[in-house]
């Protein structure tokens, strides 16, 4: 099928009790077994949930995988992920990550002696230097949060060991855009939450994958610790996906726009979007990417945070908030919000200033938005 036939197809099948169209919400915890140990595929929801596994099997068929697991959060799917590694294994990750996985790499997991280098890897061949023997995991978040940065996924593929397990955060682009086990990754993992969603209205995170043994691996990893979702917000990301073909054409029209306005005002330094020409990474994003997304960050001339704060407040229709990927514009100022708990040294590596603000492109008119936008900027002369 198509993807745009995908979305409303995959994981939907008809209740056979009653032939509702739509996958109902299981609000149950356990299941009636007809004797000890006979059951009807579920016997408890930790385990799994029939509501979850239609989602499971949704997202799995729009990311072209055989198989996917559901967490309680983006970050409780990237902590069983890494949970699959053993003390002294060593990690790659490309060092323009959303300031939460680094958290939870520096802060738990290093923990636990695992070793974690962060790398320019918009230059897949940076690479080669950290690759050891103890080398168990790359991480790759491509696009890159806030910074747009991307990565030749099927590249790093190619310069790392096969047993070598590379896992490819997919949030920004989505499975509309980009598909990274076509091009060699292991895993894909998705913060739900945002584009799948896309509603702004639950909390949830994907892994999906090829490799039966791993899939197990991570199913004992997901059943033993329990980071899963409920029926209620399994129910609105599979309503969800139903119309993220459609959303993310609509996002990345109105990005265009919104860069086309930011690319002539003088107060703006940069423009980060990977589908700009002047993009350091354009035709790597051109080629694995059929469109270039809807997030787009930008960099004030003048780095001042009380500069940045006053346009941020005069702003109406753009709403001040973390997170992404819902169908209303959000705006966000990473130094203070999604990459607080950088260090200031790490701030600066990644270029994460008190200038930078970052856009959720939503599917509003584009011309309300720049008025916003324009307005905002008008205020600051």
């Amino acid at each position: 099928m198509k993807f745009e036939t995908k979305v409303i197809h995959s994981g939907l099948e008809t209740d056979p009790s009653t032939g509702a169209i739509i996958t109902p919400i299981y609000q149950t915890s356990t299941y009636v077994q007809s004797s000890p140990g006979i059951n009807q595929g579920y016997e408890y929801s930790r385990t799994a949930n029939p509501t979850r596994t239609a989602l499971e099997k949704s997202i799995a068929s729009i990311e072209n995988g055989k198989y996917a697991i559901c967490y309680s959060s983006g970050m409780g799917a990237a902590d069983a992920i890494i949970k699959l590694l053993n003390p002294e294994d060593e990690i790659i990750s490309n060092k323009d990550i959303y300031g939460g996985s680094y958290r939870m790499f520096e802060k738990v997991f290093s923990r636990f002696n695992l070793k974690f280098t962060y790398t320019d890897l918009t230059v897949a061949d940076n690479i080669k230097p950290h690759l050891t023997k103890k080398t168990k995991l790359v991480w790759i978040e491509t696009p890159s949060n806030p910074l747009m940065n991307i990565v030749d996924i099927a590249k790093i593929k190619k310069l790392i060991n096969k047993n070598i397990i590379l896992v490819v955060d997919n949030t920004f682009a989505t499975p509309a855009l980009q598909n990274p086990l076509n091009l060699g990754a292991d895993i894909v993992l998705h913060s739900a939450t945002k584009y799948l969603g896309g509603h702004s209205d639950l909390v949830m995170g994907a892994a999906i994958l090829n490799n039966r043994k791993i899939y197990n691996d991570l199913f004992l990893i997901t059943k033993s610790c329990g980071a899963v979702p409920g029926p209620m917000d399994c129910f609105l990301a599979l309503r969800g996906i139903k119309t993220l073909h459609l959303r993310m054409q609509k996002h990345c029209d109105n990005a265009k726009e919104i860069v086309k306005f930011l690319a002539k005002n003088k107060m703006v330094k940069d423009i980060y979007w990977p589908g700009l020409k002047s993009h350091p990474n354009h035709k790597i994003a051109k080629k694995q990417m059929s469109g270039f997304g809807g997030m787009v960050s930008f960099q004030f001339k003048k780095n001042d945070f009380k500069l940045t704060k006053k346009f941020l407040s005069k702003l109406k229709l753009f709403k001040l908030a973390e997170s992404l990927g819902g169908v209303e514009y959000l705006i966000s100022h990473p130094f203070s919000m999604t990459h607080a708990s950088l260090s200031d040294k790490q701030k600066e590596i990644n270029n994460i200033t008190e200038g930078l603000v970052r856009i959720s492109i939503g599917i509003e008119h584009h011309e309300d938005l720049i008025n916003d936008l324009s307005t905002a900027f008008n205020k600051l002369k």
